[in-house]
């Protein structure tokens, strides 16, 4: 029976889509599950979530035997692992994908986080998941560093779809759509079916206000602290009014024509880290249609359990979150100095995950030799 709450919130146009992904997930038919049930249309991953489920229970015991059997290195157990993985998560969703055309039944794999400076590298590596996981559902994830936006247009003009990962500013974003737009001409030249070609926008809310909230409390002033915990919800309703405005006019126009689908802004990073705040407060104050919402489970089950749809909380606000904005700067918030800080930060946490990841692999193919 599926749940009232998220069916409400997938009524009302969101993308419920699940920030985890694992073998047991799989493998118990807890994914199956969360279609039926919860709403659950997508699932993304990232190193961090790879890594948790490796060190998490006997899942991949014997995939690993077998690796270390014929003598796998760590690089190549990580991607047939993963691989595998997001092969059987795309079958599990492959209905869902069918019966909305597309548009959700997807699940999302990260280009080694490494390369997120390495723009060749990162089209190589993008292009050779696509084919690894043959499957039509899948979305590759590359993210937004300034290297990483030629990535995007070369990789969507082969025909790849993206999830563009690690968006935090306005400004990026729209540079973001630019290079998908970019590379669907290019795809459309290159006589690819680009009707088949979609994308997200990974636009990150929490780790927003985490970061302006400590320089806020450092300001002091009452003033500052009134404004703490509205940045993130701000941001990305700014995100939201630019994307409105990137998939209109004539140039758009011109490839919805033949068939090309808008790249949907999608809420990442949506688990409430101030437990002060509402936990569904990147839910329900993010709610309108043609968006994604991937959740952390805890944040999935809080909103089944007392979230509320209280109608489109974000079109027509960009006045509201920019006057936050001209606040914010008028206390001492260095925006720009706020988004460096932030794109650094998560390439480095990826990073850092891709690390443990190699270390939990290495050790368990040492374990089975």
């Amino acid at each position: 029976m599926s749940n009232e709450r998220l069916a409400a919130l997938s009524a009302a146009g969101v993308s419920i889509w699940l920030d985890d992904l694992s073998r047991e997930r799989i493998k118990s038919g807890n994914l199956a599950t969360l279609i039926t049930e919860d709403s659950v249309v997508g699932v993304t991953t990232n190193p961090t979530i790879f890594a948790g489920a490796l060190s998490d229970g006997s899942a991949y015991d014997d995939q690993v035997r077998e690796l270390a059997a014929r003598g796998a290195d760590v690089d190549s157990a990580i991607r047939e692992i993963t691989v595998a993985d997001v092969q059987h998560a795309c079958d599990v969703f492959s209905g869902t994908w069918e019966n909305t055309g597309g548009v959700d039944g997807r699940v999302s794999l990260e280009v080694d986080p490494r390369l997120a400076h390495d723009t060749q590298r990162t089209v190589a590596q993008a292009v050779d998941l696509w084919k690894a996981v043959d499957r039509p559902n899948l979305l590759v994830k590359i993210p937004a560093t300034e290297e990483g936006l030629p990535a995007i247009t070369q990789a969507i003009s082969e025909g790849v779809s993206v999830n563009v990962t690690l968006i935090f500013s306005v400004e990026r974003y729209k540079l973001v759509m630019e290079a998908y737009v970019a590379g669907l001409e290019k795809a459309q030249q290159n006589g690819q079916d680009i009707a088949g070609i979609h994308s997200v926008g990974s636009f990150f809310v929490s780790r927003v206000d985490s970061e302006i909230d400590s320089r806020l409390e450092k300001i002091g002033t009452d003033e500052a602290l009134a404004l703490r915990g509205k940045a993130g919800v701000a941001n990305s309703r700014l995100a939201f009014a630019a994307y409105e405005e990137a998939f209109s006019g004539g140039r758009w126009d011109n490839l919805a024509q033949l068939g090309a689908n808008a790249q949907r802004p999608l809420w990442a990073s949506t688990g409430v880290k101030n437990p002060d705040y509402p936990d569904t407060l990147y839910v329900t104050e993010l709610t309108v249609a043609n968006t994604v919402n991937t959740m952390p489970e805890k944040t999935l089950q809080a909103f089944a359990d007392h979230g509320e749809v209280t109608g489109d909380t974000v079109t027509g606000t960009a006045g509201e979150a920019q006057k936050v904005f001209d606040d914010l700067e008028r206390v001492g918030i260095d925006l720009a100095d706020v988004f460096v800080v932030l794109e650094d930060e998560g390439v480095e946490k990826f990073e850092k995950s891709w690390t443990e990841l190699q270390d939990s692999v290495r050790g368990q193919l040492d374990a089975a030799k």
